[in-house]
């Protein structure tokens, strides 16, 4: 179990898509945040109070939340002193990269000696069986995309919140390192070994009461060359009852793959469903939810309006008009 408060470690990120899991847990557990720790050049913030170390050990500050999703996912040698600070103010270090803090061996004889942890939340500890596909009680919602970073974690809490607020029985279900610091549990998908993936997923998400949701954090996306294995991992181990399709405007191509457009809406959801119906041959589509952040409000209305004409489903971006047209297609 993580403890809180946190200090949330930005460096000298200059990247806002590098920082999600500081914007992450700033966005959505404010309350688990002391502040955050920036380092010169960085341009980046999760609109959390600056502070340094020692402030944040002297506020409370129980845990080191190393802030990134970079790519590679690496720890820069740069941060090791700053980590090394935080063990000695007695705080337990978590990080999301791929790259492990036990595989630094003076991270590992400081934690020890101060008698604190080193928490790598990439890095599932669990083994899986193989998925099987059979039924399970309760009901699912996965969310999908059209590519990578295009607001699922975002949408599904999103979609949990609102389902809670009018009552329903609804837990998230963290899939990513992001969502696992906000949840305080669940699992980075993208570590299990293949082969495990859609059981790792009938794992994360087993039976439950007839009238339960679980709102299911998508990863990846189908089209997208370098993750399409994970998402399609999901689709069958979730086997969800509903999907909602998550895209972004303004991208021109797949992230990280120049000249590779992104696919249609449309195209993204004939791949999903069909993906989807080998486990759960009634799964329909919710809706949709666009990062609209690119236009202004009235552009970003007309587009949903029209969107959800041609579609014939809700289209919303849901930090402009919220996800209760969603859940009401539920």
């Amino acid at each position: 179990m993580l403890q809180a408060p946190y200090l949330v470690f930005l460096g000298d990120a200059t990247d806002p898509l590098s920082i999600k899991m500081a914007k992450g847990v700033a966005t959505w557990k404010p309350e688990l945040c002391v502040g955050q720790y920036r380092l010169p050049g960085c341009s980046e913030t999760a609109n959390l109070p600056d502070m340094n170390i020692s402030e944040a050990a002297e506020k409370g500050a129980k845990t080191f939340v190393l802030g990134f999703a970079n790519s590679g996912g690496k720890i820069d040698q740069n941060w090791l002193p700053f980590i090394i600070q935080a063990i000695e103010n007695g705080m337990d270090i978590v990080s999301g990269l791929h790259d492990k803090l036990t595989d630094f061996d003076e991270l590992v004889s400081h934690s020890e000696q101060h008698n604190v942890k080193l928490i790598d939340i990439r890095h599932p500890c669990e083994k899986f069986a193989t998925g099987n596909g059979y039924k399970r009680t309760g009901k699912r919602l996965l969310t999908v995309g059209t590519d990578c970073s295009v607001g699922k974690m975002y949408t599904s809490l999103a979609l949990e919140n609102a389902m809670r607020e009018i009552g329903m029985n609804v837990d998230f279900r963290a899939t990513g390192q992001c969502g696992v610091l906000i949840a305080g549990k669940g699992l980075a998908i993208d570590c299990v070994v293949a082969d495990f993936i859609s059981g790792a997923a009938e794992t994360l998400s087993p039976d439950n009461t007839e009238g339960h949701w679980d709102i299911i954090e998508g990863q990846g996306s189908l089209s997208h060359p370098a993750f399409a294995g994970v998402s399609l991992g999901l689709l069958h181990g979730s086997q969800p009852d509903a999907i909602v399709v998550c895209h972004a405007l303004g991208r021109t191509t797949m992230r990280g793959i120049a000249d590779r457009p992104l696919p249609t809406l449309k195209h993204t959801i004939e791949l999903n469903l069909a993906a989807a119906s080998i486990t759960n041959p009634n799964v329909k589509v919710a809706g949709i939810t666009i990062n609209t952040s690119s236009v202004s409000e009235t552009e970003a209305n007309d587009i949903c309006r029209n969107l959800s004409h041609e579609l014939g489903l809700p289209v919303v971006d849901p930090l402009r008009h919220g996800v209760q047209s969603i859940v009401d297609n539920l």
